[in-house]
């Protein structure tokens, strides 16, 4: 038997946790495409549970593998088959948030402006309720602001909040519930 075939075996012999440990400390990939293979029915239903198209599902694996490669240089992983489940999904979601941003529309020399400036009222309501969320931001503290923000007008995911500012997961998702009930009780204030 080979030594090529002997390291293969040996790394499939060893546990989730055990292969994490080795991938960190030597960044080989062969370790990470075991790791990874054991999972590949996990992250194939989760990519065509959200894309629903099984190409699309395929390719959303190869992005999800080359992620990993850089996320674990950088993240401490406790239960890899979890971590792993959700950054699935989180790729998928952002998928499908920068697809529904890209919306055609079709124009059609039907479509006129009214000459009923009612809808004035509601452009202007809307602008109204536009200032107040943009006061109301700004009032927030630090921490919620910078989180809110991300979430919200950047569209970043909860992981890349978590990265971007340095914050555990859980604190991120904590800053958002409390921004947005701070943002509905001032905006309730204000209006």
């Amino acid at each position: 038997m080979s030594a090529q075939l002997k390291h293969i075996k040996s790394i499939a012999a060893l546990t989730d946790e055990e292969l994490l440990i080795q991938f960190k400390k030597d960044f080989d990939q062969q370790i990470l495409a075991q790791l990874y293979l054991r999972y590949t029915d996990l992250i194939y239903g989760v990519c065509v549970k959200y894309l629903k198209n099984a190409e699309t599902a395929k390719d959303a694996m190869m992005n999800i593998y080359q992620e990993l490669l850089a996320k674990l240089q950088t993240h401490e992983v406790e239960n890899f088959k979890n971590w792993l489940y959700v950054v699935a999904k989180n790729h998928c979601l952002m998928q499908l948030r920068k697809e529904k941003k890209m919306v055609t529309v079709e124009f059609t020399s039907t479509v006129m402006q009214s000459e009923d400036f009612t809808h004035l009222d509601s452009v202007l309501e809307k602008e109204n309720d536009l200032k107040k969320l943009e006061f109301c931001i700004e009032h927030l503290p630090g921490e919620q602001k910078q989180s809110i923000q991300l979430f919200y007008l950047d569209n970043k995911c909860y992981n890349e909040i978590a990265e971007v500012t340095g914050y555990e997961w859980s604190k991120v998702r904590s800053l958002i519930q409390n921004g947005r009930r701070n943002l509905k009780l001032c905006m309730e204030k204000n209006g």
